[in-house]
């Protein structure tokens, strides 16, 4: 099995994707007026409006309701990336070392969502990631 894609539900779904755009450094492909998705090497950060739930089940997602999961990129340099984006986006922690090894900064998207960006810091970090 192969992790595709993370969807998120948007009340607005402009500031969303213009929000991870800043993020990635990416453009967003719009395939639809009501869906984008940006693709990374490892995955699809994918967007929806609100209306898209209707095609899976009505109420099923709703926007800006997120408070259980965090959205994590890996980065080359965590203190650099913190450093570019902390006056564009809402910087919910500066970078530190977690007790996991990474050393990681949050923000926080505009629906909500916590937003991690990290580096394997410990040599153990290193090494869980060597192979990925």
């Amino acid at each position: 099995m192969k992790l595709a894609s993370v969807r998120l539900v948007a009340a607005d779904i402009k500031a969303l994707v213009a929000f991870y755009e800043t993020l990635t450094g990416k453009e967003a492909e719009w395939l639809a007026p009501v869906f984008a998705e940006i693709v990374t090497p490892s995955a699809a950060l994918a967007f929806g409006t609100a209306d898209t739930v209707a095609l899976f089940k009505e109420g099923s997602a709703e926007p800006a309701a997120n408070r259980s999961a965090i959205i994590e990129f890996q980065v080359e340099d965590v203190d650099a990336e913190y450093e570019r984006l902390k006056n564009e986006l809402e910087a919910v922690m500066a970078p530190k070392v977690m007790p996991w090894g990474n050393r990681a900064a949050q923000f926080r998207d505009p629906e909500g969502t916590l937003v991690s960006l990290y580096t394997p810091f410990t040599e153990a970090a290193r090494q869980r990631f060597s192979g990925r």
